[in-house]
């Protein structure tokens, strides 16, 4: 039983109110933007608002960090739109259960750490290119459809909606300067939302994207041929819902790290996650993974603990079932204004004033993973990238530290000090400061400021021993460490070479110990 309180952290210490509150104002938010994915992906409107539930209860209950708020999010919903338009329903229900067990996986087989070779420039990029989505999709709501099609909206329409915007950004700001009592997002909610209805306000509510009632997420089966080709259909897209689903949550997690100066779980937040998505495919919902703005939201109310996301959870609950005909009045407007400011507050602006300090090519993968979340909306594509493209500049910067030292001692024989690592990268420098046929009978190689990290370096080494041995002269590695002599243990059966042992110097790992 103690372990199973454990799991829910309720020794933490929760400000009960700020927490309630903080859930309140969460589900406002959410609401409309699980509808919104919902219907773009062609999906009944009650499957966005099934996932929020699902996906926020589970999460916030079991994932591994406090304070992170899941629900159906649009990255997740994307990858399925076209499962759903060529085979229906009931596969998109399968590749999200399939989903969730991958995900399962990744948490059971710790998995999870991999998020940590993310760059701080990536992030940057990430989270930069994530505000200008926030805001740029907040922008849908000004336009209206006129006989079939999209246009802006004009006159009294538009000044009336800009003015409650302006109103519900107006308080949110000044709020907090007079109390931090209540979060502020919710009582601009409110106060825009008992303005329009007390003067009779004409303007674009939640009614008017989807009604939001409906009973208890209903047990469901995917109703599919448990086939091998049914696998073929399913499993490609399951992958990519999970990697994108578990990146997004990953890296939100990362986030809620920096913001609150703790630790989160990866791999018990991946377990959840996969566990949510487990249950979406059996309840109906369309599946999500964590959704940035509302963290954002949840943690600039105040919250903290797990209590504001089961609350959040459990007030879209309650909506569905008994509370649809007071939300659906509420103006969108209000909405609006609350995402605008998550997209400011969301926008890394220290990368403005750090800009001229940081390396060029970081510079320059942050500005790229930007333009990719925001051309693409592929936050998890954005992100591969520039993790790509950091690794390749961090192996084309080592590849220029390769060094070699070189003298003669007494006895004639010619030592070269190698200084940097010796991998794929470097291995063309590093052969080519060798001279094979000038140098005398015995050639010493001198690893103590270097290592040899990958099988390309085994390769280079073995070719070098071949030149030597080819020009009849011997060869030594001297002060390789322990870890490479596991790599030349390993390869032993494609390279021979004559180590040197020497008990009077301590081998790098030692040194570095």
């Amino acid at each position: 039983m103690k372990q199973y309180l454990r799991l829910f952290d309720f020794s933490q210490k929760v400000d009960y109110k700020v927490e309630i509150l903080a859930g309140l104002t969460v589900a406002m938010t959410m609401i409309p933007e699980s509808l919104s994915f919902a219907i773009l992906a062609g999906f009944p409107p009650l499957m966005g608002l099934y996932a929020a539930f699902i996906m926020g209860l589970v999460t916030a209950a079991l994932g591994g960090r406090p304070g992170m708020i899941s629900g159906g999010a649009g990255a997740t919903v994307v990858v399925l739109i076209a499962l759903m338009q060529s085979h229906g329903l009931e596969y998109v229900f399968a590749a999200v259960a399939l989903a969730g067990i991958l995900q399962i996986l990744v948490g059971v087989f710790k998995l999870g750490k991999f998020i940590r070779l993310v760059p701080q420039p990536v992030m940057y990029g990430f989270v930069n290119g994530l505000a200008v989505i926030i805001f740029m999709s907040q922008l849908e709501q000004f336009k209206t459809v006129v006989n079939g099609d999209v246009t802006w909206i004009t006159g009294n329409t538009l000044y009336i909606m800009a003015a409650l915007v302006a109103l519900t950004i107006a308080i949110i700001v000044i709020l907090p300067r007079f109390t931090k009592a209540v979060p502020p997002s919710l009582v601009a909610i409110i106060v825009v939302f008992l303005v329009v209805l007390g003067f009779d306000i004409d303007t674009k509510t939640v009614s008017d994207i989807a009604a939001v009632s409906g009973g208890l997420p209903p047990f469901h089966i995917p109703a599919v041929p448990f086939t091998f080709e049914t696998l073929q259909i399913v499993f490609p897209y399951a992958l990519i819902m999970a990697g994108v689903a578990l990146t997004e949550s990953l890296l939100t997690l990362n986030l809620v790290d920096e913001i609150t100066g703790t630790r989160g779980q990866g791999n018990r937040e991946c377990v959840a996650q996969g566990s949510a998505n487990l249950l979406n495919g059996f309840f109906f919902g369309m599946g999500g993974c964590a959704m940035i703005a509302q963290t954002l939201v949840n943690l600039s109310a105040g919250a903290r603990a797990r209590l504001a996301g089961i609350i959040a959870a459990l007030t879209i609950l309650v909506i569905i079932l008994v509370g649809a005909p007071v939300i659906e009045l509420v103006p969108m407007a209000a909405l609006v204004g609350v995402m605008v400011m998550v997209a400011v507050g969301t926008f890394e602006w220290i990368s403005f004033r750090i800009i001229n300090k940081m390396p060029k090519q970081d510079v320059f993968v942050g500005i790229l993973v930007a333009i990719i979340t925001i051309w693409l909306h592929n936050l998890a594509l954005a992100v591969l990238i520039g993790v790509i493209i950091s690794a390749l500049v961090f192996a084309w910067e080592s590849a220029k530290r390769i060094r070699a030292r070189k003298y003669v001692d007494a006895n004639g024989v010619k030592h070269y000090e190698i200084y940097g690592p010796l991998f794929f990268g470097s291995v063309t420098a590093f052969s080519e400061k060798f001279d094979v046929l000038n140098d005398p009978e015995e050639v010493v190689v001198d690893f103590k400021e270097s290592r040899v990290a990958d099988m390309s370096g085994i390769d280079a080494l073995n070719k070098l021993t071949e030149r030597y041995h080819a020009a009849g002269k011997k060869l030594h590695l001297k002060h390789l460490s322990e870890d490479c002599r596991v790599l030349l243990k390993n390869a032993e059966e494609v390279i021979e070479v004559n180590i040197l042992e020497d008990p009077h110097y301590p081998v790098a790992t030692d040194k570095l110990a």
